[in-house]
């Protein structure tokens, strides 16, 4: 009885998914991932957005400040990083240049 090369979804069960927004790509392989997520107060029953950041790997570095990703769980990579970008859903709506972060002219 021949077994199954193990994949992504293997024996290790299903694999959560996020989206989210790059807020980091300063490390080389790796984004920071902002996830917002709606929730519901208990006492006060308003819809309050929580925020989570992850680290995630970008092996072709193709990831930039503003994009927006889809992230899969993985084994751990390092400490911090067990997730890994799948895809890039939308690029940065606005493109941010070296010269108006710092100011020229000024």
């Amino acid at each position: 009885m021949a077994q199954e090369p193990a994949s992504e979804t293997g024996s290790g069960g299903q694999r959560t998914t996020k989206v989210g927004v790059v807020v980091s790509d300063v490390c080389e392989q790796t984004v920071t991932i902002k996830v917002v997520t709606p929730v519901r107060h208990k006492k006060y029953h308003r819809i309050i957005r929580r925020t989570t950041r992850f680290l995630a790997h970008d092996a072709q570095n193709r990831c930039k400040i503003g994009d927006m990703v889809e992230i899969r769980e993985c084994r751990p990579i390092s400490k911090r990083k067990h997730w890994r970008v799948v895809r890039v859903i939308r690029g940065a709506r606005v493109a941010v240049s070296q010269a108006s972060v710092e100011g020229v002219g000024a």
